[in-house]
């Protein structure tokens, strides 16, 4: 059974999604339904739903979308990783809110799309430390470049739980990187961060990828960061891009068919349950 950490729902019609006409192949609604119709033959039985970095006056309404979501007969979801803004002033009282919601198991600020300085100015470092010995993690959604001034971000806050999005996305299309590479060792020694083994068919050849040309790229995440600080993640609907969910777990399932069944059900199910308490 699987523990899906990283589902996003898109339902124009209820919100706003400021980026979305800019990536044509993604610019239509992907509701739960759809996913789930597929989830359920996949053998999830988990969800957290991802932020999908809505028009900032709506992020709360997106938190209550999913709610109604969840309290459908048969939901699979069971929390959502809410979207933020730890650069504004705004945050302090965002994050007591949350903290008061059970059904909030963590934040994003997705920051490959913001400036590259967005982790290093001072309110963004004071907001992040409010974190700190919290239950709500921190997802970090960046590309190679960043990685110096993320591992600065996190290493300032030893006591705030680090989710890194996607295997940190690695160039899969331009071959192994060496930025990338040693960018996920460093990253695996702080103790405080968990690598999610998720999205990176969206980063080789979407149309000509296969299980054996993602290996390196997984194997290397998770042998870097061991079998307790990995989990699992869908990326849906980005993942359809790439041929949709059941190739996606279908990769999976072969990526850690020689793995022991404890560490596979570690990587599958029971560090997600653990983490966020589900």
């Amino acid at each position: 059974m699987l523990f899906d950490t990283h589902l996003h729902i898109i339902d124009r019609g209820r919100l706003d999604y400021p980026w979305l006409p800019d990536v044509p192949a993604l610019n239509h609604d992907s509701l739960y339904e759809d996913y789930a119709r597929d989830a359920l033959r996949c053998g999830i039985t988990n969800v957290l739903h991802m932020e999908v970095d809505v028009a900032p006056q709506q992020i709360g309404s997106e938190t209550t979308y999913v709610k109604e979501i969840s309290a459908r007969p048969g939901s699979l979801v069971r929390g959502a990783i809410a979207a933020c803004r730890p650069e504004e002033d705004g945050f302090a009282a965002h994050l007591e809110s949350c903290l008061a919601d059970p059904f909030i198991k963590g934040f994003r600020r997705v920051l490959h799309v913001a400036p590259d300085d967005t982790s290093e100015r001072p309110l963004f470092r004071d907001n992040i430390r409010r974190l700190a010995n919290t239950r709500l993690t921190f997802d970090l959604c960046v590309f190679p470049h960043q990685f110096e001034r993320i591992l600065t971000l996190v290493d300032l806050n030893p006591d705030v739980r680090f989710i890194l999005d996607h295997c940190a996305n690695p160039p899969i299309k331009d071959g192994m990187s060496t930025l990338w590479r040693q960018g996920i060792t460093e990253f695996s020694r702080r103790p405080n961060v968990t690598a999610k083994i998720s999205g990176v068919i969206a980063y080789g050849d979407l149309e000509g990828w296969s299980a054996e040309s993602l290996r390196p790229y997984v194997e290397h995440t998770i042998q870097s960061f061991g079998w307790d600080r990995v989990v699992w993640g869908s990326d849906w609907p980005v993942c359809t891009l790439g041929g949709g969910l059941t190739p996606w777990v279908a990769a999976t399932y072969a990526l850690t068919a020689g793995c022991s069944a404890d560490e596979r059900d570690k990587l599958y199910q029971t560090n997600a349950k653990r983490i966020w308490s589900v």
